[in-house]
């Protein structure tokens, strides 16, 4: 059923989002003349590879001069790309990866293979499922270039404060998921756009019902700052990237 699910939702996605595609497309154009997809290398369920694709948000050959780690006033984020990203359009046509079986509709996000090979025995479970565009991380974090804004060092950063309680999140959602969990995290991923605050008291209150740890749910509230944690399996907070 999630299957199906995942090819109906996002061949309805694309067919009706593609007007409003067509233009941001053309406006990424226009800003460099470079094309506007950009294809993102990501690891996929298993450990293997597929080719994430998303709205080019940055200068051509970003990846070359930066981490992989993106905060809110990275410089080579284009004016073109402050938008995509603040509305999440980048995500949209990853429906495309979602109608190809790359990815699914609802899933721990997907990685590049450096922070992969971080990954802790416990981590290495993400890659059980297909990597999703949304899942429980997606909107307790969905101000992730913010939280990484004026760090020098955005990779090591996320990896302190974001990485362990992400993957924490992905985990939960993995040993809870069912088609109804799928069903909320969509509706309150719409809910966060509108009211982020409504969203995570209905996430903070999913993480109850699956008994998850207090300090988890605590820090899905987002009302306190983040705090260096170990990643799931560590002993440790990452001190080097």
């Amino acid at each position: 059923m999630k299957r199906l699910f995942d090819i109906v939702v996002s061949l309805i996605g694309l067919l009706a989002l593609s007007p409003f595609l067509i233009i941001f497309l053309l406006l990424i154009w226009l800003q460099d003349f470079h094309p506007p997809f950009y294809i993102a290398p990501r690891v996929a369920k298993g450990c293997g590879r597929f080719n994430m694709v998303k709205l080019r948000s940055m200068v051509i050959n970003a990846d070359k001069s930066g981490g992989s780690s993106t905060a809110a006033d990275d410089k080579r984020i284009t004016w073109v790309g402050h938008l995509i990203r603040k509305f999440k359009l980048d995500e949209f046509s990853q429906l495309w990866n979602v109608l190809i079986g790359d990815m699914s509709l609802v899933g721990p996000r997907p990685n590049v293979s450096r922070d992969v090979e971080l990954y802790t025995e416990q981590e290495l479970k993400l890659l059980s499922v297909r990597p999703g565009i949304t899942d429980i991380s997606s909107i307790v974090f969905s101000d992730e270039g913010d939280i990484l804004s004026g760090s020098e060092d955005p990779d090591l950063l996320y990896n302190q404060i974001i990485r362990p309680w992400k993957s924490r999140l992905g985990l939960i959602y993995i040993e809870n998921a069912s088609f109804t969990i799928d069903i909320k995290l969509i509706i309150y991923t719409v809910v966060a756009i509108l009211n982020k605050g409504a969203a995570l008291r209905k996430v903070a209150k999913m993480l109850a019902g699956f008994d998850a740890d207090e300090t988890v749910r605590k820090m899905a509230l987002r009302d306190r700052p983040l705090i260096a944690y170990p990643p799931p399996g560590a002993d440790q907070i990452v001190e080097h990237r």
